[in-house]
């Protein structure tokens, strides 16, 4: 069976493990077959081709015929992403519905008195941090924007203006319903919708949150997102000077 690695690995994203992948390319390939004929083709131990098959059944990859010889037909590819579609679907909903009832429950409430009990034994100092990707790197800046009481005060450069306008918006909004005074300075013009964003010669990058909490992240703007990285340190003192970094900056800047 002359099926190359790449395309191999690709249906991965069908939910298969490399038996079941073999199996069903091989079934394909002979829209019916038996047992045998497929560990052949697809050079599957014959000790696990039945294995598989009944699994593939179960997902609604294959059908099996009765019969002697038991043969095994393919189920045609576009019928099957309907299938995994919908099964995708019911377990999002299913989870989502789970997460709801959990969101409302006894056991969130707890869960939260056991981390800010344990924070405030904490020194601030203590809950400094790296955070590795850009992914990971907006996820904690939105739940930064989005807890900010006071202020959030950002420097950034254009293109990182560019991915904070997009990846920020809603953040920027719940803050600004708060009475939440946002503030960005960057080197491109831009509408932050609502925010009030002047125009400097930035190439620096960082968040200050409330005058307490901070985020600085790696000035290079052409890094690869998955090297991109930003530390978080939770200490005033620190973050005021960041504060004062701003307000030198912001007065200089341009409306």
């Amino acid at each position: 069976m002359l099926v190359s690695k790449e395309f191999m690995n690709k249906l991965k994203d069908f939910g298969l493990n490399s038996y079941e992948i073999k199996l069903w390319v091989a079934l394909l390939s002979k829209g019916t077959a038996t047992a045998g004929d497929l560990s052949d083709i697809a050079n599957v131990p014959r000790s696990r081709t039945y294995d598989v098959l009944e699994t593939l059944e179960k997902k609604g990859f294959v059908i099996m015929k009765l019969g002697k010889p038991i043969k095994y037909l393919a189920i045609p590819p576009s019928e099957v992403i309907e299938r995994v579609k919908k099964k995708v679907e019911e377990e999002a909903e299913g989870q989502n519905q789970m997460l709801d009832k959990l969101s409302k429950s006894a056991v969130l409430k707890e869960l939260v008195s056991l981390h800010k009990n344990g924070i405030e034994q904490v020194d601030p100092v203590d809950l400094t941090g790296i955070l590795k990707g850009r992914e990971n790197i907006y996820a904690r800046l939105n739940s930064m924007v989005k807890e900010a009481k006071k202020s959030v005060r950002i420097c950034t450069t254009a293109t990182g203006a560019s991915r904070k306008s997009a990846s920020l918006r809603h953040a920027f909004n719940r803050a600004i319903a708060k009475n939440v005074k946002v503030q960005v300075i960057s080197p491109k013009e831009m509408d932050f919708h609502g925010v009030d964003a002047r125009q400097a010669k930035i190439d620096t990058r960082y968040v200050v949150v409330d005058g307490n909490r901070v985020m600085i992240m790696v000035p290079d703007e052409n890094i690869h997102e998955h090297y991109d990285f930003g530390i978080v340190v939770n200490e005033a003192k620190f973050a005021q000077g960041f504060e004062k970094l701003f307000e030198e900056n912001w007065k200089r800047a341009t409306a």
